[in-house]
């Protein structure tokens, strides 16, 4: 499985964190950081294009972005035809948009979540699976926006 990363400034130390947990918890896990790569000043639209763009080429399987809050990241990616990127703060919000939303991108926010929660948000999307049925024609409906 193939995974982008990308934050700006705000979400960079949690992506980073997830980056470590990542490779300590699967090695077949591949990992492609589409920065930044510090805590300095930059523009979250670029990063979270670069992310999205990555995961609608079908260059990465998933993505995850960060940001301080993962609101801004998250509305840079859904700007992706073919993007369905949840903002999730509660590993019931990471399980749920896997299996209603097939959410092939969530965001995280530096700013307003721990490290271990975004690990165990993370890992909850990814154990997850799209449950279909009615849901099928929801993700079409979005799909076709």
């Amino acid at each position: 499985m193939i995974i982008a990363l990308a934050s700006d400034h705000g979400g960079y130390e949690l992506k980073e964190k997830i980056k470590e947990h990542l490779k300590e918890k699967d090695s077949s896990i591949e990992l492609l950081d589409f920065g930044t790569d510090s805590t300095a000043s930059v523009d979250y639209p670029i990063y979270g294009k670069a992310c999205a763009e990555a995961v609608a080429k079908k260059d990465a399987d998933l993505g995850i972005v960060c940001c301080g809050t993962g609101i801004g990241i998250s509305i840079a990616a859904n700007k992706v035809k073919g993007i369905r990127c949840g903002l999730c703060t509660s590993v019931e919000m990471a399980t749920l948009t896997k299996q209603h939303n097939n959410a092939n991108m969530i965001a995280l926010g530096g700013r307003t979540t721990s490290p271990e929660l975004a690990c165990d948000i993370v890992d909850a999307w990814l154990d997850s699976e799209f449950m279909g049925m009615h849901h099928t024609k929801r993700i079409e409906m979005l799909d076709n926006m």
